[in-house]
């Protein structure tokens, strides 16, 4: 039988879920808009444009990983079942 206890606590890890999944989704852009910094006002050097692309990746990266991660989590409360926290 699930208590009051158990249904607020799973309620707060959906939101700590879905606040970590907006964290992925603000440094994906932070990094995205520094990197288009970087091609708009320097792209005559040739080692900025090196780290442009660098974060333009890792932006995209940071958000792939988030997403996936934040749809585990979700499909893992769904079922029921506690996500592996041990990495």
């Amino acid at each position: 039988m699930e208590t009051l206890r158990d249904k607020l606590a799973q309620e707060r890890t959906r939101l700590a879920n879905e606040r970590t999944f907006l964290a992925y989704v603000r440094t994906s852009l932070s990094l995205i808009a520094g990197a288009a910094v970087l091609f708009q006002f320097f792209s005559a050097v040739h080692s900025y444009l090196a780290v442009a692309w660098v974060l333009a990746v890792l932006g995209v990266v940071v958000l792939f990983v988030g997403t996936h991660r934040f749809r585990s989590v979700r499909r893992s409360l769904l079922q029921g079942s506690h996500p592996d926290t041990t990495g």
